[in-house]
């Protein structure tokens, strides 16, 4: 959700911002804009509502010289997207320029006193409430502009990463970060700055991951210095970026969702490799392992997440309970941040986010960490809020996910759940050494039966032509694939704008039964479990009332054959994996009714890909 970059260096600053831009994308967002000081000390600001390739004709026969400046893609929270609320923003007199991640909260009270003194302001966002308060407090005390940022800051209530320059300082752009993502790329006499590592590596892989309530004063003359907003000096630890830019390129695809679709087996082996042994006898999960006595006495396990990442939790949920006997609730996040939950010290709560810079989950992880909760974290991007706030935790090493609908991160998680459960259950004597190797033999088969569900594509872009122009969808499943159900629905509405539910196979009779009708296709996951006959009767039902069912099926299956509409047969696999093996089809369903319908697969509207306020 919006995005920063920002050079101060050698090089000319504007190719860098723009590339920068191009990369933070996928977060989404509805306007692009850049400030760059010149190279004749103006400070100049073009912006405009839009994609990053309208503000590049925009700024054509634009003065965009020089060698420091910020760049920013924004989605909308204060004001509608538009021109003149892009960012960056001008202070009133024009000498400096701000950009802004997060919201402040207290902007309107700030406002009022801003007005009281003569200032007059141009846009509907918080973030000019901001730079002007930079200015006043600038122009009132004679401070230098570090100083005048770190005294605006301690007045101002709500999340943020800004980045500031001014007009006339070639050198220098004082950042800062309070619930917001912010890194540094330390160069050869420059520097580079961003909400992630996208438009970084491209440069160095040395990056500092700014902390919260911290502060970088980023001058290419001198040593990164890094203060928090009483100035106490913070220890600057510089990290090696494991990240390519082959990773960050579509590679021939169309679209950066089919190439991460298409990327799933390798990404399983990567989050599999060196954590289930050759031999399928164990499955070893560091994390885990070093705080065994957490987990083993843990009077509940409770997941926090949003969006995929609370789906996948809803998996993580069977797997514990079934292999481990182990309690387990999974909250949504922003639910949970709000509600008093009762949280004891022998609680562990599981923390699961692609991005680990989701707000709504950091809060929570904050409110567990109050009640003296152990708290494990399940991410991708290393060095991640997330990952740097919790006591432990494991990685799914999918590699970056640009496309906003998230699709190998999810098998990732489910994938690194169903170890986290098999090392707990080990540790507890829970299941027999057969069913346990079952289940590690179908970890490392995963990535071959994934593959050959990919064979799918041409059948499944045939089929998506059927139902390009339907308006309602309902997925259905039961057990283990309930939550692949819930994921199914999400993923065809966020990309496809259809509308979609997912809902429980049994609970059709109790409400949703009366919506199906020759127009409704129904996506059945019926997979062998030891619920498919109860499965196969919830079809019957929708086939008497004149459903259009299409059934994800196992191989060898004649039953839902010989009733469903159209069938997608999947390889079998053990039933806790499952859901990561029907996915796959789900996921090309959504991507294919998606390309029929024009959308904007990688970027669909009013999404970000990383939800960094609330």
């Amino acid at each position: 959700m919006c995005g920063i970059v920002g050079y101060v260096g050698k090089r000319e600053a504007y190719p860098i911002l723009i590339k920068g831009l191009h990369r933070l994308e996928y977060r989404g967002y509805d306007s692009a804009g850049v400030a760059v000081v010149s190279s004749g000390g103006s400070l100049n600001v073009y912006k405009c509502r839009g994609k990053v390739c309208d503000l590049e004709n925009y700024t054509k026969d634009k003065d965009v010289s020089g060698t420091v400046g910020i760049g920013h893609t924004r989605w909308a929270t204060h004001g509608e997207p538009n021109d003149v609320n892009a960012h960056p923003h001008y202070s009133e007199s024009k000498n400096i320029a701000l950009i802004h991640n997060g919201i402040i909260e207290n902007y309107a009270v700030l406002k009022d006193a801003l007005i009281e003194n003569g200032y007059t302001f141009q846009s509907c966002t918080d973030t000019e409430v901001l730079v002007q308060l930079i200015e006043y407090i600038k122009s009132t005390t004679g401070v230098s502009l570090f100083e005048a940022v770190q005294a605006a800051l301690k007045r101002v209530v709500g999340a943020y990463a800004i980045a500031v320059i001014e007009k006339g300082n070639y050198d220098e752009i004082i950042a800062a970060r309070k619930s917001s993502p912010l890194v540094v790329g330390v160069g050869d006499g420059e520097f580079f700055l961003a909400s992630d590592a996208t438009p970084i590596v491209e440069y160095t892989d040395k990056v500092v991951y700014i902390n919260d309530g911290e502060m970088a004063r980023i001058n290419r003359h001198k040593p990164l210095k890094v203060v928090t907003l009483d100035n106490q000096e913070a220890e600057i630890g510089i990290e090696k970026l494991e990240m390519s830019i082959s990773q960050l390129e579509k590679g021939g695809y169309p679209h950066f969702m089919l190439k991460e679709i298409h990327e799933q087996p390798r990404t399983i082996v990567d989050c599999i490799r060196g954590r289930v042994t050759p031999d399928g006898e164990n499955v070893v999960l560091s994390g885990v392992l070093a705080n065994k006595e957490k987990f083993l006495n843990a009077r509940r396990i409770i997941f926090v997440a949003c969006g995929t990442s609370w789906h996948a939790a809803l998996i993580g949920e069977h797997l514990i309970e079934d292999m481990c006997r182990i309690p387990v609730e999974v909250e949504y996040a922003s639910e949970f941040r709000y509600r008093n939950p009762v949280i004891y010290p022998d609680d562990v709560v599981i923390a699961v986010s692609q991005s680990g810079e989701t707000a709504d989950t950091l809060a929570a992880v904050e409110v567990a960490k109050q009640n003296g909760a152990f708290i494990f974290g399940i991410c991708n991007v290393v060095g991640s809020s997330i990952a740097r706030a919790t006591d432990s935790g494991a990685y799914i090493h999918v590699g970056p996910e640009i496309g906003v609908a998230s699709t190998k991160a999810f098998t990732g998680q489910v994938t690194v759940m169903a170890m986290v459960a098999m090392t707990l259950a080990k540790e507890k004597g829970i299941m027999s050494q057969d069913e346990f190797r079952e289940v590690a033999k179908g970890l490392q088969a995963l990535p071959s039966l994934v593959s050959q569900a990919l064979k799918l594509d041409e059948q499944i872009l045939d089929l998506s032509k059927m139902f390009t122009y339907a308006h309602n969808f309902i997925y259905l499943g039961r057990g283990y694939n309930y939550p692949a159900a819930l994921e199914g629905a999400l993923k065809l509405k966020e990309i496809s704008y259809i509308h979609a539910e997912g809902y429980p196979a049994a609970e059709m009779k109790h409400g949703p039964i009366a919506l199906i009708d020759s127009e409704m296709p129904v996506v059945v996951l019926a997979t062998a479990n030891n619920i498919y006959d109860k499965t196969v009767s919830n079809i019957q039902e929708i086939k008497a009332r004149g459903g259009r069912i299409i059934a994800v099926v196992s191989e060898n299956d004649t039953r839902v054959k010989d009733i469903a509409d159209y069938c997608i047969t999947v390889p079998a696999a053990p039933e806790c994996l499952m859901p990561v093996v029907v996915s796959v089809p789900l996921q090309l369903l959504a991507y294919y009714i998606a390309v029929h319908k024009g959308r904007d697969v990688d970027q669909p509207r009013n999404l970000a890909k990383s939800v960094t306020v609330e």
